[in-house]
């Protein structure tokens, strides 16, 4: 792979621009001796910080206001426009992308949509990807070392292995009933020494306890009995450590599956005296609402969500529908709303005075394996129908399909020898066969993404929109168009970008473009504080339903083609009970998430102030205006934020003291901080009514004994106690003045800055779909999409349409 420098050749000051003009109104601050802000135009200056140059100048930012002798319009048009020319001039002389490998994310699609096994867990295998222009799409990011050579062999074997064990072991299907009174992990949480706990689960038959069976005078199982027996708990599990499961079925081969459960909600009276913070379960009955249930894989330690459904107080069969499974994995049912229980001295914090909810399943119902034609499809590419034994005709095919252009025949011969070499050792020829796949499957022609600088051609540019719409390999219809080669008109070019985008694979663009766009992926990186936090702590539904809200609401911008001003606020947001009852909005029940208009006065609407969002943007202790402030200020509204100098970072005071506003105001009377700090202190500010999972709040929490403490009891069952500090002030002044007094001004001060954040999502759609940063000669470009779609409020599949048909695109 080519490597680019990590900054551009730097080019001498007079050799750029105006001499006269750097001297008389730049030279006195950024000189060798000043080099006030880290730059010295009189010495060699790079490309990157030239651009910076023209940004700053061109904004009015440079010189400082406080500078009284300023340089007139004309001579400032005049310097803009002659280094503008020399910027255009350099960056004209190379590509704008470089080679890359396909990231870990991409492989693993390619893997799945390559062999037609849709279940294989592959990025886990290799080391997280690096980062460049916020994506991990860039080859300056996406570097090869001797660990990514041998995992993409052996993922590959892995995968190849998988695909061939679903040929070899075909059980029939059925449909199996797994009893919960037969799970030994159920079971074995029966206390037979009569002893009542929250941890344990407990046998009934509709709404009566079985005390005999706890006592051990009587069966586990009555043939009369048998279907409306159950099992009964009144804790959830822990997504990393499952307490309840169904040990008793095992996916016998990796494929498809069909789900359902019979269960219902409980009531659960309290034992009496000292011990009324215990259930009776002798002493049952209906329960009083609904309870969420989310179903986990169960494989070691990874699990994986695969569906939900809401269990209702009435016995009824609950659907999960089909699911993905690994050979070997199993299922949870997890009650997300109940406690979990965290040694030592827990108590459940849904106790009332005459009982608490649980839930009863009584049994787990699997139809499958379920065989279409898809599910030896994978197997029949690698061995053909009827297990060919003719090792080039089964290679040039599999090449053919893996490759994303025409085979050349020394790839032939060179997988090929490597085949027969091993036949010639005495291998079997299925074993030769998948050495030749995995080497295929670790060759720079299937892991790497490269072209020659220019146009694409139309095999390039289809493994280009599979990669930005699909995060994959290109499929056969976009084949097919490449090697007709009409792919680049620009009327196929629509048609396939609204025929990917059409597709469930779309999913998968979101998903990757959010991951790093807003930082999705981090989602799980900070975690609540006990002390200060503890209602939040342990809170999964929460943090999962505020993902699947980003994920659907940006969806939906695609799908429907909204403004992009809904980036900043909207009138609607996708919610389910839990998330709404998070952001205060009532009427939303079940545990599906769905789209919901949202009240007036209330503050949600746009990723601002979804609670990923702001969970992202805290640290799960406490929260900072200055890291939200320059959250919105480069993923919302674009301007690049450059690192702070060499100060203490401001601390906010976990005691309640201060408040984290009063301590920036003293951070600022520092010059080297003030300059950031007053663009980004003011977005942050209005965010300051959102706590760290990005609830409402009028006051700060604070470890403050000096008054009263707010106390109760976490989802872990341990108790806690908070207070309240000071009141949050949200208001701000803006940069060009303008106050706001909450989140809600700010937000329509934000409306008179369409164009500004639907030209910060073109260049964000840009980078993620080229894997290269949009330069400086490439801004005219942005300018002519925002125009063409300026009718259409900037909306977001214009938006996308018009970056398929760039030259940004259609060039490397």
């Amino acid at each position: 792979m080519k490597a680019r420098l990590a900054v551009w050749c730097g080019v001498a000051a007079l050799a750029w621009g105006d001499p006269a003009f750097l001297q008389k109104n730049c030279a006195m601050c950024h000189n060798n001796t000043a080099k006030q802000g880290g730059l010295d135009l009189t010495g060699t200056v790079s490309v990157t910080q030239w651009v910076k140059v023209h940004d700053r100048l061109q904004a009015g930012e440079m010189p400082p206001k406080q500078i009284t002798t300023r340089p007139d319009a004309a001579a400032t048009k005049s310097f803009l426009d002659g280094l503008a020319a020399e910027l255009r001039a350099q960056e004209g002389k190379e590509g704008r992308a470089l080679d890359r490998r396909l990231n870990r994310m991409e492989y693993e699609n390619a893997l799945r949509d390559l062999l037609q096994a849709p279940w294989l867990q592959i990025k886990g295998q290799f080391p997280e990807d690096g980062e460049a222009f916020r994506f991990n799409k860039s080859g300056e990011a996406l570097d090869l070392s001797h660990v990514h050579l041998s995992r993409y062999l052996s993922a590959a074997e892995y995968a190849l292995r998988q695909v061939m064990s679903v040929q070899a072991s075909q059980p029939p299907t059925k449909t199996t009933r797994y009893y919960a009174r037969d799970q030994k992990e159920l079971t074995n949480k029966i206390n037979h020494s009569n002893q009542r706990g929250d941890r344990q689960a407990y046998p009934i038959v509709g709404w009566k306890g079985e005390p005999e069976i706890y006592n051990k005078t009587a069966p586990f199982s009555n043939p009369a009995t048998r279907e409306q027996e159950a099992m009964a708990w009144v804790s959830s599990n822990y997504v990393t450590g499952f307490r309840y499961h169904w040990d008793g079925f095992k996916a016998p081969v990796a494929g498809r599956y069909k789900v359902r459960f019979s269960g219902y909600s409980i009531w659960v009276a309290p034992l009496a005296g000292d011990r009324k913070h215990l259930p009776d379960f002798e002493n049952v009955t209906t329960g009083r609402r609904y309870e969420p249930v989310t179903v986990y894989t169960r494989s070691g330690v990874m699990n994986r969500r695969v569906g939900e459904f809401d269990l209702t107080p009435e016995p009824q069969v609950h659907e999960v529908g089909e699911v993905w499974l690994l050979k070997g994995e199993t299922l949870v049912p997890d009650a997300s709303r109940l406690y979990r229980s965290r040694p030592n001295n827990f108590r459940n914090p849904l106790m009332q005075a005459d009982g608490a909810p649980g839930v009863a399943f009584r049994w787990m119902e699997v139809d499958g394996p379920l065989y279409d034609e898809a599910t030896t499809a994978g197997y029949r590419l690698l061995f053909g129908e009827q297990d060919e034994q003719d090792a080039e005709r089964l290679l040039r095919r599999f090449l053919n399909r893996a490759y994303r252009r025409p085979v050349v025949e020394a790839d032939v011969k060179r997988f090929l020898g490597l085949i027969e070499g091993q036949l010639a050792k005495g291998v079997s020829f299925t074993e030769a066969m998948i050495t030749g796949y995995t080497a295929v499957l670790a060759s720079p022609g299937f892991v790497f993404v490269n072209a020659p600088a220019g146009r694409l051609d139309d095999y390039e540019l289809a493994t280009r929109m599979a990669l930005f719409l699909s995060n994959s390999l290109p499929d056969e219809a976009l084949r097919r168009r490449a090697a007709r080669g009409d792919l680049s008109r620009p009327d196929v070019l629509k048609a396939e970008t609204e025929r990917l985008l059409s597709q469930s694979s779309s999913r998968r663009f979101v998903d990757a473009f959010l991951d790093y766009w807003i930082d999705l992926r981090k989602i799980e990186d900070s975690t609540p504080s006990a002390s200060l936090y503890n209602d939040y702590y342990l809170d999964d539904a929460l943090t999962e339903a505020s993902v699947a809200e980003s994920q659907l609401f940006f969806a939906e911008m695609v799908r429907n083609n909204l403004p992009s001003r809904f980036i900043v606020n909207s009138d609607f947001t996708f919610l389910n009970d839990r998330l709404a009852a998070h952001y205060g909005i009532p009427g939303v029940t079940g545990i599906a998430m769905r789209r919901v208009p949202i009240p007036a006065d209330s503050p949600r609407g746009g990723f601002m102030t979804h609670a990923s969002v702001l969970k992202l943007t805290a640290n799960g202790t406490t929260t900072s205006p200055v890291l939200r402030g320059k959250w919105i200020m480069e993923r919302i509204l674009g301007y690049e934020i450059p690192p702070p100098p060499p100060v203490a970072a401001v601390e906010p005071d976990i005691r309640g003291a201060v408040t984290i506003r009063q301590q920036l105001d003293k951070h600022r009377a520092d010059q080297s901080c003030a300059a950031c700090h007053n663009k980004i202190d003011p977005a942050g500010f209005a965010l300051e009514s959102f706590d760290i999972m990005g609830a409402w709040r009028d006051r700060y929490r604070a470890v403050d004994e000096k008054v009263a403490a707010e106390k109760g009891r976490g989802k872990n069952g341990q108790p806690f106690e908070f207070h309240y500090a000071l009141p949050v002030d949200a208001s701000g002044v803006m940069p060009d003045g303008r106050a706001f007094k909450d989140i809600h001004d700010f937000k329509r001060l934000l409306r008179g800055e369409d164009e500004t954040i639907a030209r910060n999502l073109a260049r964000q759609l840009v980078v993620f779909a080229t894997g290269a940063p949009v330069r400086f000669s490439d801004r005219p470009q942005i300018e002519q999409m925002l125009n063409r779609t300026k009718a259409q409020g900037y909306g977001v599949l214009s938006l996308i349409h018009e970056v398929v048909q760039s030259e940004l695109f259609r060039s490397k």
